[in-house]
C-alpha cells in the first residue's frame, strides 16, 4: 500500500531577535499548495515562554488554510529561545503530521544544561524535547516526527527542498520573518 504523499504544507519559523529583547517575537508560517506559496500566517509568543505550541494550534485551526493543510513543519523544536513547541500536543489538537527539521545535530547537552540553570520550568521544557525522541539524519538534515513514517519525511523533504537541504515552507517562513524585524531579508534558515 503505498504511503499518503504530502501536498499542502505549513512551514513555521521564528524571526530574529536581539539577545537583551524579551518582547514578543513573530513567528511566521509560510503556505505551499504543491510547490506553490500559497499564503502567510503571522502571530507572536514569548521570548522563552510556554505559548508557542497554543499559538502555532490557533494560527492553523483559525486560518482559511486550515482545511487544507497536511502536514506541519517546524525550524526546529524550540522557537522564540527556549519557547519549546509540545509536538506531540500539536500533532493531537490539529490531527495533522509534524515534520521537524533541523540543519545540523543539536548538541542536546548544552541545550539540557542551558534549559535546567537558565531557563524558568526549564526541567519541563527538558522533558518535551526527551519525549519527541532523538534527531534523525533524513539526507543532509536532521528530523523529528510525530504522525508520519521517516519514509515518509524523506519523501517530503526529497520533494520541497529545491535550493537547499531546508525544504522551501521553512526556507520562505524564514525569509518572511527576517524581513518583518530588519526590513529585508537575511540568510538561509
Amino acid at each position: 500500500m503505498p504511503q499518503k504523499r504530502f501536498s499542502n504544507l505549513i512551514g513555521f519559523d521564528d524571526a530574529p531577535f536581539p539577545r537583551n529583547d524579551s518582547g514578543p517575537v513573530p513567528i511566521v508560517g509560510a503556505v505551499y499548495a504543491g510547490l506553490r506559496f500559497d499564503g502567510v500566517l503571522i502571530d507572536r509568543i514569548t521570548r522563552d515562554g510556554r505559548d508557542a505550541t497554543q499559538t502555532l494550534v490557533n494560527m492553523v485551526s483559525q486560518s482559511k488554510f486550515n482545511g487544507h493543510a497536511q502536514l506541519i513543519m517546524l525550524q526546529g523544536i524550540t522557537m522564540a529561545g527556549f519557547n519549546v513547541v509540545a509536538v506531540a500536543q500539536l500533532h493531537e489538537k490539529l490531527g495533522l503530521p509534524i515534520l521537524v527539521i533541523a540543519r545540523h545535530r543539536p548538541d542536546m547537552t548544552a541545550i539540557r544544561e542551558a534549559l535546567v540553570t537558565r531557563i524558568a520550568g526549564g526541567r519541563e521544557k527538558w522533558t518535551l524535547i526527551e519525549q519527541l525522541g532523538p534527531m534523525e539524519p533524513v539526507g543532509n538534515v536532521f528530523v523529528q516526527r510525530a504522525g508520519l513514517s521517516l519514509d515518509q519525511a524523506a519523501a517530503t523533504l526529497e520533494r520541497f527542498a529545491i535550493h537547499s537541504h531546508i525544504p522551501e515552507p521553512i526556507r520562505t517562513a524564514h525569509l518572511i520573518a527576517g524581513a518583518l524585524v530588519e526590513g529585508q531579508s537575511r540568510g538561509n534558515p
